[in-house]
């Protein structure tokens, strides 16, 4: 088991590594294809605690976000629809047509399902949709490093989560949700991504022309792997409430696409609210 969870891991960070790099052509189908697998299990989960989501609905909005989720700039997208992007009339737009459906097939699970539904398009497709709206922001070159952050971190806290907690681990972080992550785990997890953020930022202007203040370097290498975490909790969390261990089977050893990208789900859009403020 160990074996192929390396294995499958190893294989999974290649595949990402050349779908970060080559961008839309690859990054595109990606998100599609991941999305609606998320979408999928998450549905699932839910049906386990007799909780309908709009699935197909979120299957649609999903693939218009790809689009959307395009910064205005590229020749891809245009810019929106009047002062609003497209992103924003997407969601505006799902909420309203929520209200609507469940108004007019009301039933005893309509006000679950329109929270549900909602939440898993906004956790899900809308929040990965940044990935693409990263990767581009503010140009293909630089929106490729900003990307890489949030993936550096979650990597970092989990390599460092498991060996801190593995070797120090004794005091539970969040018993309820996560039992096996400690508070050394944490600690460890954080501290060892801090380094490689804070130290892939400081190196990359020795082959590149990418630069950041050492204050914007000090509030990445903080946030963002804090970020990481909180959305490792947050799936675990619903894991928990639905009763079961892993979101699917889609990669052998580590669980659904849900277990995978949970933490980008937090990390990603974390990273683009610090790029849109502090840099962009």
């Amino acid at each position: 088991m160990h074996l192929v969870r390396v294995t499958s891991a190893f294989a999974a960070f290649l595949a990402t590594l050349v779908v970060l790099w080559v961008g839309l052509p690859l990054l595109g189908p990606a998100y599609l294809i991941l999305t609606a697998i998320a979408v999928q299990e998450y549905a699932t989960m839910l049906g386990l605690r007799g909780i309908p989501i709009r699935r197909r609905s979120l299957w649609a909005w999903s693939a218009l976000t790809l689009p959307a989720s395009l910064p205005p700039g590229h020749p891809w997208m245009a810019g929106g629809l009047g002062e609003m992007p497209w992103r924003e009339l997407l969601l505006v737009s799902f909420v309203l047509y929520l209200f609507v459906a469940e108004v007019v097939t009301s039933n005893r699970s309509s006000l679950q399902s329109l929270a549900f539904t909602l939440l898993g398009y906004v956790w899900i497709s809308w929040g990965f949709g940044l990935v693409l709206t990263l990767r581009y922001t503010p140009d293909g070159v630089t929106g490729l490093w900003y990307l890489a952050f949030p993936m550096l971190a979650i990597i970092a806290t989990d390599v460092g989560g498991y060996i801190f907690g593995s070797l120090w681990g004794r005091r539970p972080l969040a018993p309820r949700i996560s039992p096996k992550k400690t508070i050394e785990g944490a600690i460890g997890g954080q501290v060892l991504a801090m380094v490689v953020v804070a130290g892939t930022m400081a190196l990359l202007p020795l082959w590149t022309s990418f630069r950041l203040d050492v204050l914007h370097v000090l509030v990445f290498a903080v946030v963002v792997p804090l970020a990481a975490l909180a959305g490792d909790l947050f799936e675990s969390l619903v894991k928990r409430w639905v009763g079961v261990k892993d979101a699917g089977v889609f990669l052998p050893g580590h669980g659904g696409v849900l277990d995978r990208i949970d933490s980008q789900l937090i990390a990603i859009p974390v990273t683009y609210v610090l790029v849109t403020l502090l840099l962009v």
